[in-house]
C-alpha cells in the first residue's frame, strides 16, 4: 500500500511541477512594478490554475497519507529492536566495539631517550 501511495505521490509531484511551469507569467512578481489601487485586482481563475490547485491538494493528501502509513509501520518498534540488542537489568547492553576507538594509553607510547 505504501508503494502505491508513494508512486502516486511522485506522479503528482511531477505533474504539479509541469503545470506550474506551463502557466502564463502574470508579470510584476511579488507585487513589484504595480501602481496599486483597484486596477490590480486578481485575475479570474483559469482552468489551469484550478487544475494546479487540484494537484496541490492531492499532493498534500498523499503527503499526509504517507506520514500516517509510516507512523503506523514503526509504532511498535525502536532502533534498538532493529539492532537486536537485548536489554539488561541496568539498561541496554552496549555492544563490544573493541579498543580500536580508544586513544592509545601512556603504556603504549614509544620510549624516547632524553637529550642529555
Amino acid at each position: 500500500m505504501e508503494n502505491v501511495v508513494l508512486i502516486i505521490h511522485l506522479i503528482l509531484a511531477l505533474a504539479l511541477i509541469g503545470t506550474v511551469l506551463l502557466q502564463r507569467s502574470e508579470g510584476g512578481g511579488l507585487g513589484m512594478g504595480g501602481g496599486g489601487g483597484a486596477t490590480n485586482s486578481r485575475p479570474a481563475p483559469t482552468a489551469m490554475s484550478k487544475f494546479t490547485w487540484l494537484l496541490a491538494i492531492a499532493f498534500i493528501c498523499t503527503s499526509i497519507a504517507l506520514t500516517l502509513i509510516s507512523a503506523s509501520n514503526s509504532a511498535g518498534s525502536s532502533v534498538a529492536d532493529r539492532l537486536g540488542i537485548e536489554p539488561t537489568e541496568n539498561g541496554v547492553e552496549v555492544p563490544d566495539l573493541g579498543d580500536s576507538l580508544l586513544p592509545p594509553s601512556s603504556d603504549d607510547a614509544p620510549l624516547v631517550p632524553s637529550g642529555d
